[in-house]
């Protein structure tokens, strides 16, 4: 292995001393980061199936492509897309407008920030922490949202995903 500043690395010379406990030795395997000089090999990636084919697959894993295209076209899956849309939205839009609105005070009304609250506590202080506040809040409220409305859904929609796939003679 070389340094950057073409010196030799302390721990060895060269390519030889990449073992196979190297976690870079699969990448050196694979042609990634060699020089494409005169002496090193040319990678060319294989050419894509057409479309339609299934290239190198088992015949039963085109039919478990049907069954998750049918799934996602399923009005349970569209059911689920929806309720998961309909809360993150408006939460990300809402705390996107938070933040900003923070950030945007802090810069252009230092002196509303620095209002004192309660001794040494002021408004910037309280908004900094309202922050992180608002962060666990909309935290529980994903997760209780997610375990009241999504999950019981999305885990039967799972199962019926599994059995179609295992009824198919494809891998889950």
């Amino acid at each position: 292995m070389q340094q950057s500043n073409d010196r030799p690395h302390p721990g060895g010379g060269g390519p030889a001393d990449v073992g196979y406990d190297d976690p870079w030795y699969d990448a050196l395997a694979s042609g990634w980061g060699e020089a494409t000089g005169a002496g090193a090999p040319t990678v060319v990636p294989p050419p894509l199936p057409p479309v339609g084919q299934a290239a190198g697959r088992p015949e039963g894993a085109a039919d478990t492509a049907d069954v998750y295209l049918q799934v996602q076209r399923s009005a349970a899956f569209r059911e689920v897309r929806s309720r998961y849309r309909r809360f993150v939205v408006p939460a990300v839009a809402v705390f996107c407008a938070w933040y900003v609105a923070y950030v945007v005070t802090a810069t252009a009304a230092p002196d509303l920030m620095a209002r004192p609250v309660a001794g040494a506590v002021n408004v910037g202080l309280l908004a900094g922490l309202g922050q992180f506040l608002t962060t666990f809040l909309l935290t529980w409220a994903y997760t209780r949202h997610a375990r009241l409305r999504r999950d019981r859904t999305a885990l039967e929609l799972r199962w019926d995903t599994q059995e179609l796939a295992r009824e198919r003679g494809g891998a889950s």
